[in-house]
């Protein structure tokens, strides 16, 4: 069976306050050809349709009309819900849609109710598991404790216990949504910590013949049969210089698996840019740089008058300035201070500089279980 592997479509997203809703409708075209081109048998997504809760309609729109022409090309697409999405809006008429060939798993009650297509070997079970908060779901599969890990192990427990179930030689293939240890970060992904650990090991994957996965936005390789699609535009400057692909994968009747990269489109370029502003405005090598969406930084001692006026008067399209002189606003400072600490880390930091003593121990577990509290509660309201 051939598959397409994507995720992370997060329809609706801006960048620094620009709509990419015309970029991601450029993806959708090339899937779409993809597709066709490539003969392909079956479509996944593994989460982050939609890049909020509640979408703007125009997403919603692109959505639909997706998904429309799937159904009319007869290719099975099977979708799961992420840690952006509303697994509730996002599942709505799942089951009526089913009957053309769209399967939505955005429930843990689905995770081992699989979506079963065929080829000329036989059935391939396709396993969604929709991004679990494992303070809400922890309970209902009987994991040991409210953690990454162990919701995904109990929610591949009831996998293999399915699967086993299943007629022999029946090809399995997972997709979740979920940040696997050892794989790449960028900028551009919500911190889904829990518990102090966000991660999971590929280890609890194991027994089944191709993984999907979403969350992280580079593509790329945790093993032979674990990958990451990632997200098929950049959203963030970290990610400026990652290709972005999807997957096309191909399942033999043994199981056998090949997999390639299929690149994704470039609408506009990311770049970064560093200088003083006149030589950013006078500099000719700087012309390939026109039409980008550019993150600039200067270097000049003082800081220009309405620098950034300026510069889109040479670079329209300049989203993101900073300058390299430690002429920092508070802001800044307080920006730079925290990039890349978990909030424990921030709150522990907090109460050390206010009261001038460090946290006990039991005091640092008492602010983790304070904060996961409320970040279950938020995320049990963003799911109802």
């Amino acid at each position: 069976m051939r598959i397409l592997h994507t995720s992370d479509w997060h329809l609706g997203r801006q960048l620094h306050r620009v709509p990419l809703l015309a970029e991601q409708r450029t993806f959708l075209e090339h899937l779409l050809d993809t597709v066709r081109q490539e003969h392909v048998e079956a479509v996944v997504v593994a989460g982050d349709v939609f890049d909020r809760a509640i979408p703007p309609l125009d997403a919603i729109d692109l959505f639909n009309w997706v998904l429309g022409e799937l159904a009319d090309l007869q290719v099975p697409l099977v979708m799961i819900s992420g840690n952006h999405d509303s697994p509730r809006r996002l599942g709505v008429n799942s089951r009526l849609i089913e009957r053309a060939g769209i399967h939505l798993r955005t429930s843990v009650e689905d995770c081992a109710r699989p979506a079963v297509l065929h080829d000329e070997h036989g059935p391939v079970a396709f396993y969604g598991l929709p991004y679990l908060e494992p303070g809400l779901v922890h309970t209902h599969l009987g994991a040991e404790k409210p953690s990454h890990h162990a919701v995904i192990s109990a929610a591949m427990d009831k996998v293999r216990t399915d699967l086993a179930a299943r007629p022999d030689h029946t090809r399995s293939v997972i997709l979740a949504h979920a940040f696997v240890t050892g794989a790449d970060t960028s900028d551009s992904e919500r911190d889904i910590t829990a518990g102090g650990v966000p991660s999971v090991s590929a280890s609890v994957f194991a027994g089944v013949d191709y993984v999907a996965l979403g969350h992280l936005h580079r593509c790329q390789q945790i093993s032979e049969r674990i990958r990451y699609s990632g997200s098929p535009l950049a959203y963030s400057f970290s990610e400026a210089g990652h290709p972005k692909a999807t997957w096309l994968i191909d399942l033999d009747a043994d199981s056998a698996l090949t997999a390639r990269k299929i690149l994704c489109p470039v609408p506009r370029r990311l770049r970064q840019l560093t200088g003083t502003l006149n030589d950013l405005l006078t500099q000719p090598e700087h012309t390939e740089y026109e039409e980008c969406w550019l993150h600039i930084t200067l270097t000049d001692t003082d800081r220009p008058h309405m620098a950034m006026e300026r510069l889109r008067q040479r670079f329209p399209h300049a989203l993101k300035l900073s300058f390299s002189q430690q002429q920092t606003t508070e802001e800044e400072s307080y920006r730079s201070r925290v990039n890349g600490r978990s909030d424990h880390e921030i709150t522990l930091g907090f109460l050390d500089h206010v009261t001038g003593v460090p946290a006990t121990v039991p005091e640092q577990n008492l602010l983790q279980e304070g904060l996961e509290s409320v970040r279950t509660a938020a995320a049990a309201r963003e799911a109802s």
